[in-house]
């Protein structure tokens, strides 16, 4: 078994003696009749893999996941955040401490569910457009940023490669069937009012965020991250401001320096410099002393 780790301390890789997959940041072993989910410190943009991680990140992502399991009123897949070590005899430990969760399987539903209650990212482009995001006619004269009227649900293809699809509710209702699309848009709305309200008392507006469900002995249960700086837009309420982006605690801040770069996002890109990779670890540890308090 083997760890990359980069030169700043990011963990980019393991290779446990399990079955693997990998997605951009996690790292999911097969355990039989359950997976062990590994957050590692990867970070993408623009659908490429970076090649310097940000140290410290995976831990955080697992916290905060875990904090909003424990909070929220909904099924998930969560059984424990303690490595299996019974089932890893010899492995060091050390690397993977804190990053870890052992979780149900589940079937998971082929869509992203995305709940907005701002109107910014690819749904403000699309207002821009046509006035509306994924066939929800809104209001005309919106800024950009402006608080919706009331969050909307947005679903979104799952990609294993490139850009996630933005799609109607119709279309999902007519892949998945009418009953589960329906059950799916009242969770996420729900969980979404839960957790903006708690956000909320701890200074944070969470602009939107998205959801993985799947289906687990019939029952309808939360999946993969919840509600983190990597699946969220995270703003300061006291710095809001409609009208323009606004400062944010995810990874905006890696999009916009490599957006000064001349980088042509067709080629790998380049690697983050040591003061921008210490201020976006900055940024998810504010997220996540913020929210967790």
């Amino acid at each position: 078994m083997t760890f990359q780790i980069d030169a700043a301390g990011a963990l980019l890789e393991t290779d446990l003696p399990l079955p693997k997959r990998s997605g951009k940041v996690r790292d999911v072993y097969d355990l039989g009749d359950e997976l062990l989910i590994i957050s590692t410190d990867r970070i993408s943009a623009f659908d490429w893999i970076l090649p310097v991680g940000i140290p410290g990140k995976g831990q955080l992502l697992t916290a905060m996941s875990r904090f909003w399991f424990n909070l929220l009123d909904f099924p998930n897949h969560l059984v424990s955040c303690n490595l299996p070590l019974d089932r890893l005899p010899g492995i060091d430990p050390t690397p993977l401490a804190g990053r870890s969760m052992v979780v149900r399987k589940a079937d998971v539903v082929p869509f992203e569910c995305v709940v907005r209650g701002y109107l910014e990212g690819s749904g403000w482009s699309e207002y821009q457009d046509n006035g509306a995001v994924c066939g929800i006619q809104l209001p005309a004269g919106l800024q950009q940023c402006d608080r919706l009227p009331e969050p909307i649900f947005t679903p979104a293809t799952k990609a294993e490669e490139g850009h996630d699809e933005n799609v109607s509710f119709e279309r999902m209702a007519e892949t998945i069937g009418d009953d589960l699309a329906m059950r799916l848009r009242t969770a996420t709305l729900n969980i979404y009012q839960a957790a903006a309200e708690h956000a909320r008392q701890r200074g944070i507006l969470i602009a939107d965020t998205k959801f993985e469900f799947g289906i687990a002995q019939d029952e309808l249960i939360l999946v993969d991250e919840v509600l983190t700086p990597d699946s969220s837009r995270f703003w300061a309420a006291d710095e809001y401001e409609p009208g323009h982006a606004q400062p944010s605690f995810d990874k905006q801040f890696v999009r916009e320096w490599l957006g000064s770069t001349n980088w042509d996002r067709n080629s790998p890109p380049p690697p983050l410099p040591a003061d921008i990779v210490a201020r976006t670890r900055e940024k998810y540890q504010e997220a996540y002393d913020r929210v967790v308090g």
